[in-house]
């Protein structure tokens, strides 16, 4: 399910024999423990907000030659995670504009 290869669950279950409710699940515990734990093999675009946001955090403190590193791993590209965290900077900002405004 994730990168390198970025299987589709329904392709991992009939090689490994894994039922598919199971990779579902444990897609979902790596989600909830803070993995960033993509989707079925979905171009990154189809990604939900909450994998985008998970790759965000995972890679905040990498210097851009590890970043570069990360990317690769993931089959992304470094502008695509630029982009995202550029996404989660408005996302944080807009809010607190909004909060301002409240008081």
């Amino acid at each position: 399910m994730l990168p390198p290869k970025n299987e589709s669950i329904g392709s991992i279950s009939r090689t490994e024999g894994i039922s598919e409710q199971t990779l579902r699940n444990w897609q979902d515990r790596a989600r909830s423990e803070g993995m960033s734990a993509l989707a079925n093999g979905a171009p990154s675009e189809a990604w939900s907000t909450q994998d985008k946001f998970l790759i965000v955090m995972e890679t905040a403190a990498l210097n851009e030659s590890d970043l570069s590193a990360y990317a690769r791993e993931k089959g992304l590209y470094v502008e695509q995670i630029k982009t995202w965290k550029d996404a989660c900077m408005h996302a944080v900002n807009a809010g607190n504009v909004m909060t301002a405004n409240a008081d």
